[in-house]
């Protein structure tokens, strides 16, 4: 491990946080709800800690992938510890261990709290509580990229390590000028989602955080109820297209700037993904109406929310969906362990490792009916390499043992095991909300120490889908000459 060149990207990334610290201050200014002078301390420490950092001597000459992979996670643990400093300095949150888990899900657009009284919050808080969601949803190291893209010749590791999904292109032969295009593309989403919102009937600051925590699909909102404490249909209908939009990979979106649109209905992951969201809201509809829950059109306007929040893993609610029948329960559980499509904002395994599991298993059952045949994956017209499929099957190893080790631990809570199991899913495929005690109308407050810490290292591991984490733990990565 190059050491140096790790502390000092370690600075440049706690620098930038430092800096995204400033709206939630002048929110506080404006708002006057007494939490500026917490914000002032942790800009201050933030920014000096990255500043110290930074001027420690090295070059970047020898960066190597494990160099990589080891600043994504070292950064994304160290911006959690920093921006815990605002609950702490103020009060807000005065445990370390609840101010941190609170950090870590808005960072990685999680959107588990532990907090049972969002709207006593200040609103300086609450900003910089959703905007955590915000600058977690396309990535904080590749905000830092679109910022500084000369932090060195890791570049491409980096960006590999932290963003989400199979695989990482460059939409351009620059890797500073890839992240500018996507931080481009995602801001100018989330303003317009800002002012559909404000035309909708909800304030200013309302729709700033909501459409932060919409683009991050990280579904931290500012009220007790979510978005159901606003009864408005139209906020409903725009977050859930503007959240199922935001769940799509980023790179389809620069194609279709570019004059592809063709390459939108040929792209098979974006026609399983809307395929998917198509085929879960007609059968909870149904089923929430055959057991009279609401009328048709309620069933259909809360299944419509509820699945294009889940599976963007999102986790913004309309209603109460733990009341629902165990039919339409169980579907949203699958729709926040499938996630939105890779290269997007969305959590989960992604849409395109499902198919490549099924599509998998599909040549295995054709391998053994037909063994003299040549078989393949594909995806689309392109044939899969067997890397990729190999690294899929990896993946969905390490999630399943992640899964199952971490409702062992947090079992110990005593918590009933529907409880227990959903707080691991919500945390591994960084959705929010689970089922029973960690339902849409509860949270994670009477969780001991251990599990929060436990499920803190999920929402971490899952946002970065596990690797970086397993080498930072690896004692073979920390050897002299290892590469």
């Amino acid at each position: 491990m190059n050491i140096r060149i790790i502390l000092k990207s370690l600075g440049i990334v706690l620098f930038i946080e430092g800096l995204c610290m400033f709206p939630s201050l002048l929110v506080s200014v404006i708002f006057r709800d007494g939490d500026a002078l917490s914000f002032v301390i942790s800009i201050l420490v933030t920014v000096a800690a990255g500043f110290l950092l930074y001027k420690i001597p090295g070059n970047n000459s020898k960066f190597y992938a494990r160099d990589g992979f080891a600043v994504v996670a070292l950064s994304w643990i160290a911006i959690s510890l920093f921006g815990a400093l605002p609950y702490i300095i103020s009060r807000t949150i005065p445990s370390f261990i609840d101010a941190f888990f609170e950090t870590v899900s808005g960072f990685t657009t999680t959107g588990s709290s532990i907090l049972n009284d969002i709207e006593s919050l200040p609103r300086g808080i609450l900003f910089w509580r959703s905007f955590t969601n915000w600058m977690g949803g396309m990535g904080i190291l590749v905000l830092t990229l679109a910022v500084l893209p000369s932090i060195g010749a890791g570049t491409l590791h980096i960006m590999r390590a932290e963003s989400p999904g199979p695989s990482t292109e460059k939409l351009v032969p620059k890797l500073g000028q890839t992240a500018k295009i996507l931080y481009t593309i995602y801001v100018v989403m989330t303003c317009i989602q800002v002012i559909l919102l404000m035309i909708a009937g909800m304030p200013l600051f309302d729709s700033l955080v909501h459409a932060f925590a919409s683009a991050g699909t990280g579904g931290f909102s500012i009220r007790n109820s979510s978005i159901g404490a606003y009864g408005n249909v139209y906020i409903e209908i725009i977050i859930t297209v503007f959240t199922v939009l935001f769940g799509v990979n980023f790179g389809l979106y620069y194609r279709l700037i570019k004059g592809d649109a063709k390459g939108l209905f040929r792209d098979e992951e974006l026609r399983f993904y809307f395929g998917t969201i198509i085929a879960s809201i007609a059968l909870i509809t149904i089923d929430l109406y055959r057991h009279g829950l609401f009328t048709l059109g309620q069933s259909l306007r809360h299944s419509s929310f509820q699945v294009g929040t889940i599976i963007t893993t999102t986790g913004f609610s309309s209603t109460d969906f733990n009341l629902w029948p165990s039919f339409s329960k169980i579907i949203l559980v699958i729709l926040m362990v499938f996630g939105a499509c890779a290269g997007s904002t969305g959590g989960g395994i992604k849409c395109m490792r499902i198919l490549m599991l099924l599509k998998t298993a599909r040549r295995e059952i054709a391998g053994v009916i037909h063994p003299r045949a040549v078989h393949t994956v594909k995806a689309g017209n392109k044939v899969i390499d067997e890397d990729t499929v190999k690294g899929t099957l990896i993946y969905f190893f390490i999630y399943s043992a992640f899964f199952a080790v971490s409702v062992l631990l947090v079992s110990l809570n005593g918590k009933d095991l529907v409880t227990s199991a959903t707080s691991v899913i919500a945390a591994l495929s960084n959705i929010g909300p689970g089922l029973e005690a960690v339902g849409p109308m509860g949270n994670f407050s009477d969780f001991s120490i251990l599990s929060k810490l436990i499920l803190c290292l999920d929402m971490i591991a899952g946002r970065l889908e596990f690797l970086p984490v397993l080498i930072l733990f690896s004692p073979m990565a920390w050897k002299k000459g290892s590469m």
